[in-house]
């Protein structure tokens, strides 16, 4: 929507909806309506954005800023801020900013949410957009000797790029000693078994502590959004989610696809593919949390013999049922829009005995892990306590998942925002109040025993389900060419936190614009706010509590 040709606001048949009730209480500075197929859009100025994001936060209770997504179209730039609630998920609003094309400048949104600051970079360098009043307007996945911005519509993609390297650059250049202290500036990463992937931790010390810390990221960028936007809704985009979270996550990542393109296209998903989806989902979450588990305890005191083997044995066994299940161990490309590709493996019977077997074994494992690891001298000293995470504060940057839940965020996008076949389970949200390193160690391992719960729930409903109804996907259309300027952004509980995607429709076979919300991408944000004032080694159990994986970050 133009500054200069906004829409008229639509007709209201009876009563006020909640588009109107926010129009109203932001007043003045709503200067236009959109509908969002999961929000209602309003429309501010550029340089108003701070006065209607403090208002919609500190007076309608939106504390929760879990996506920003920038695009340009041929008239305009636009940036939308989805804005939701911790207590209240399904409470919903898009507040859209377009800009001028000759001059993309906006008001940051970062003074009211401290998550923007990196959402933002990415929007400038992706995308173009400036951001006034931003406190590090630079860019963050790409060098900054790169030339253009990739998802601009006037890109050049054959234009030769060059990344300079200072050959006789002093690395200390910026680091003296001097009356206010002895610092000194260290480089943690990118080719760092601690860093759990190619990330560079910029750190600077004053001793043994942290006294300055920037996570530098961008090493994995594929730009993934671009290559979703060039491949079709129904049969091109699905095997790409399984390369964000390629941690075990691969089920988890297709279903934010699937849930979103599905509201987008209005298709609904048989009730047995739903439990197949619930139950394949969280043998998932089950093999990424056990990678997390044995993977701190490498980071946190060095047992890779004992507990991070242990890990990957009871790993293994889920990577069993679920390539029995997909046929691939680690890019499932199991969903469909509509549902499945195809039943559970032949013969059943043997297939439900693995899960059960599985499901029987496990809470002596989980046993043995507490024995090993929750109950271990040396992991209390190194964790309780460290890496604290105030809930205010990881609320202000967008933390979802096991951190967020971590810090006494009861939040979970599986009872909030309800999908699949979770809210005819079972089931509890675990939540720690900790605040610190364990408590999110904790949330993890507690998470393990909820899924063993919905899988053991999901099983008995698919062996008693009647052959003649075992209908695995929805009579989906060859073509889908969603209506032009439809929009939506939905998301799921990933096993790292909130995994969304906004999709802008263009009326033809593939999407006008993909955003993928990553939740790595925000709780690695949190990391300052954990290891400033700590020790190096603290440091680097905040990070393993994190559980990240770049190539989410990243994308």
């Amino acid at each position: 929507m133009s500054l200069e040709e906004q829409q008229p606001e639509a007709e209201i048949e009876a009563g006020k909806t909640r588009g109107d009730e926010l129009a109203e209480l932001l007043g003045d500075l709503v200067i236009g309506r959109e509908e969002h197929l999961n929000a209602p859009g309003l429309v501010i100025r550029p340089d108003q954005v701070q006065d209607a994001l403090f208002k919609l936060r500190d007076e309608a209770g939106f504390d929760h800023l879990s996506c920003v997504t920038a695009e340009e179209y041929e008239d305009r730039y636009e940036s939308i801020y989805h804005l939701t609630k911790y207590d209240d998920r399904t409470d919903e609003v898009s507040v859209v900013v377009p800009t001028s094309k000759d001059d993309p400048v906006s008001q940051s949104a970062e003074p009211v949410f401290r998550t923007a600051d990196w959402h933002e970079r990415e929007a400038y360098d992706l995308v173009g957009i400036k951001y006034e009043g931003h406190p590090d307007l630079r860019r963050i996945l790409l060098p900054e000797t790169w030339q253009g911005h990739p998802l601009g519509l006037d890109y050049d993609q054959d234009r030769p790029q060059i990344a300079t390297l200072r050959e006789h650059a002093n690395p200390l250049e910026q680091d003296h000693t001097g009356e206010q202290g002895n610092t000194m500036y260290i480089n943690i990463g990118p080719h760092h078994p601690a860093t759990h992937g190619v990330l560079h931790v910029e750190t600077v010390v004053d001793g043994e502590q942290v006294v300055d810390l920037e996570p530098d990221i961008g090493y994995l960028h594929r730009c993934e959004e671009q290559m979703c936007q060039q491949g079709t809704y129904r049969h091109q985009i699905m095997p790409y989610p399984d390369r964000w979270d390629y941690i075990s996550a691969g089920l988890l990542n297709e279903w934010a696809y699937a849930r979103t393109a599905e509201d987008l296209a209005d298709i609904e998903v048989p009730e047995y593919a739903q439990i197949i989806r619930t139950m394949s989902a969280e043998l998932c979450r089950i093999a990424s949390h056990m990678i997390a588990l044995g993977t701190f305890a490498l980071d946190v005191y060095g047992d890779f013999t004992a507990i991070f083997m242990y890990a990957m044995r009871d790993r293994e066994i889920v990577q069993n049922i679920l390539e029995d299940l997909t046929g691939q161990r680690m890019m499932f490309n199991y969903f469909r829009l509509g549902g499945v590709v195809w039943d559970l493996p032949e013969p059943r019977e043997e297939f439900f005995e693995k899960i059960r077997d599985f499901l029987d074994d496990l809470p002596e494992a989980l046993e043995e892990y507490h024995d090993m690891i929750t109950s271990n001298e040396i992991l209390q000293a190194r964790t309780v306590g460290t890496g604290v995470l105030p809930p205010e504060v990881a609320k202000s940057y967008g933390a979802t998942g096991p951190v967020a839940r971590g810090s006494g965020i009861d939040y979970d996008l599986r009872r909030d925002d309800s999908y699949g076949y979770y809210d005819e389970l079972d089931w509890d949200v675990v939540v720690e109040d900790g605040c610190d390193n364990f408590s999110r160690l904790l949330v993890r391992m507690r998470e393990v025993e909820e899924s063993a719960k919905i899988i053991q729930q999901c099983v008995d409903l698919l062996e008693d389900w009647p052959e003649d109804e075992r209908n695995i996907q929805a009579n989906v259309p060859r073509t889908l060419k969603p209506e032009e300027d439809t929009e939506i952004y939905r998301a799921v509980e990933g096993a790292k936190g909130e995994l969304g995607i906004y999709i802008r429709a263009d009326g033809t076979d593939k999407p006008g614009r993909f955003k993928i919300r990553s939740p790595c991408f925000s709780n690695l944000q949190t990391l300052p706010e954990m290891s400033e004032g700590e020790y190096i080694p603290d440091m680097i159990a905040s990070l393993g509590s994190l559980d990240i994986v770049l190539g989410e970050v990243d994308r």
